[in-house]
């Protein structure tokens, strides 16, 4: 296999970054729980500029383990352009969730979860570390975000 593309510099990297946030409806959210057990699930999120929301039920696996683990990684893409959020996480129920996020997410993605039952929570998501690249060669320079900073 023969890689064509440039290198991106960090700036496009960031925009392409930000650019998927807004136009990507799924994300596949990692999380742990206290044993160490892995869970890895795609959900719908939305990017509010500053976070990522994401919504499920507060019992399930990803609930309780976003809910005590107090952090994630979430992934987008596919193995050639990939990008990787590590964020820490809050939790609010149904009925504390702030109107906008709610609102915001159920605009993207046609749901609102408070409708389907009070065992719906959501997750806050706030960015600490961003990496993006493309194949091999954009390895080098892939940290866009380091301790909740953008580097660009």
């Amino acid at each position: 296999m023969e890689i064509n593309e440039p290198v991106r510099a960090p700036e496009q990297r960031k925009r392409d970054v930000l650019e998927r946030l807004g136009r990507e409806l799924d994300i596949w959210v990692a999380s742990a729980d206290a044993e160490g057990v892995p869970c890895l699930v795609p959900l719908w999120f939305v990017w509010d500029g500053e976070a990522i929301w994401l919504s499920t039920r507060a019992g399930n696996p990803t609930g309780r383990n976003l809910r005590h683990g107090g952090r994630t990684r979430l992934a987008l893409g596919h193995t050639r352009d990939v990008v990787l959020v590590d964020g820490t996480v809050e939790t609010f129920g149904s009925s504390e969730v702030p109107a906008a996020a709610v609102e915001a997410f159920a605009a993207k993605t046609g749901w609102d979860p408070r409708r389907s039952g009070a065992s719906y929570a959501f997750f806050k998501v706030v960015p600490q570390a961003v990496q993006a690249w493309h194949e091999e060669h954009e390895l080098a320079g892939r940290h866009l975000m380091r301790e909740g900073r953008w580097a660009v």
